[in-house]
């Protein structure tokens, strides 16, 4: 007997098996949750030099691309396409090196001095606080207590600060040896990564083209063209959002940051490296960063000096307006298309899942993810003839709208049900 095989059926029981497969993979997965966990971690710690190396050149990348484009107006292209590439990836480290040699041997010397100078303003704060708070405590116990209440209250009390202080130093001494040893693998284990890194990184930047026509190669042998066009488009575009934003945001926190400084130079406030070195920093961050910074920098200065706190106060509120007003605006533009409420909730999710680093990146990441999610909805509500943009579903028109595109498609299916009769 000869089995008709009806390729409707042969379809529908192909994606069964599909949806079952892939039903059972997730049922898995959740199942072994944790051993999926240390897997990934693993993986992770395996790539760890090559996640960084792509790190350090992507950041080095803009450098790259200025100095190609000076290199081929000094030589008026007279030099090759490897040799400027071979100049430039050597100046753009050096520009790197000569930055950070700048930042060790000039900033950090400062805040270093900034910090040792505070430690005893924050001892004699303390104490202060301390006698305060103490004779606060005597009043009160003098009133409401009786002297030899009180003196067996304080017995009690060296006491029991005296049993936890043992089985603290107890505790940290067994420790002791392991957590030396920890940390010196963990530190041997950075600067190895952090080493490898870099040269990966300089092979990366020589031949990043050749790396980009490899995967094109491979998605082109696997996808369809358009397809593998869509995908450089959304590559193309995440690239200019997070290139836009970082390095304009980086850009942003250092006026910000250099602008501190000198206003702070001026009238001679103190700790004036320190508080530009926070401010800028913390001011990477959006909308939270001013506020962190802004916050650190007041109680440091409110804790040395009152009035000096309260000038510096207006001064940061003025210098956030004008930022946030003029240079941002300018340098930024709408390199992400999010609006506030967007940006904050990225701040705030990705934050509660990578702390200040998910701050930071958070909002170029959710940034391309709302594209994404709106290049997909475009092609979705194209397909039924229905409108792409926002504003047509807020609009009083838009049932009517509706109502004539569903007839149309109505229409189409009847005269297509007719063809098929006809045949």
């Amino acid at each position: 007997m000869k089995i008709d095989f009806n390729r409707k059926y042969n379809t529908i029981a192909f994606y069964t098996v599909v949806v079952i497969a892939i039903a059972a993979a997730i049922v898995l997965m959740i199942a072994n949750i944790p051993a999926l966990a240390a897997i990934c971690s693993r993986i992770i710690k395996l790539l760890m030099p090559f996640l960084l190396a792509f790190g350090f050149a992507y950041i080095l990348s803009p450098i790259l691309k200025t100095s190609e484009n000076l290199l081929r107006k000094i030589t008026k292209d007279s030099l090759s396409r490897k040799a400027i590439r071979m100049i430039s990836v050597a100046v753009t480290y050096l520009t790197a090196i000569l930055i950070l040699v700048v930042f060790f041997s000039i900033v950090i010397p400062q805040l270093a001095a900034s910090i040792t100078s505070l430690g005893p303003i924050l001892t004699a704060w303390a104490l202060t606080a301390e006698k305060w708070i103490n004779g606060l405590m005597q009043d009160y116990q003098s009133v409401y207590l009786g002297e030899g209440e009180i003196f067996s209250i304080i017995l009690e009390k060296i006491s029991a600060s005296l049993e936890d202080l043992i089985t603290a130093l107890s505790a940290s001494a067994s420790g002791a040896i392991t957590t030396i040893a920890q940390g010196v693998a963990s530190f041997t284990t950075g600067l190895y990564n952090f080493i490898l890194a870099v040269i990966i990184s300089v092979y990366i930047l020589a031949s990043k083209e050749t790396f980009f026509a490899q995967g094109k190669k491979i998605l082109s042998a696997i996808l369809p063209i358009p397809a593998v066009n869509k995908i450089r488009d959304i590559l193309t575009k995440s690239n200019k959002i997070f290139i836009g934003f970082i390095g304009g945001k980086l850009l942003d926190s250092a006026i910000i940051g250099v602008l501190c400084f000198l206003i702070m130079s001026v009238f001679r406030w103190p700790y004036a490296v320190l508080i530009s070195v926070i401010v800028g920093v913390t001011n990477v961050i959006p909308y939270f960063g001013a506020i962190i910074g802004g916050v650190i920098s007041f109680l440091i200065l409110l804790i040395v000096d009152p009035w000096t706190a309260l000038w510096f106060a207006i001064m940061v509120l003025i210098l956030q307006q004008i930022d946030g007003n003029i240079i941002g605006p300018k340098i930024l533009g709408d390199s992400t298309g999010l609006s506030p409420f967007w940006v904050i909730f990225s701040i705030t999710v990705f934050g509660s899942f990578w702390g200040v680093f998910g701050m930071f990146i958070g909002v170029p990441l959710f940034a391309v993810i709302h594209y994404l999610i709106s290049e997909i909805s475009a092609y979705l509500l194209s397909k039924k003839n229905l409108p792409v943009d926002t504003a047509s579903y807020g609009n009083d028109d838009y049932n009517s709208f509706r109502q004539e595109t569903l007839l149309a498609l109505e229409k189409k299916k009847a005269d297509k049900r007719n063809r098929k009769e006809k045949k």
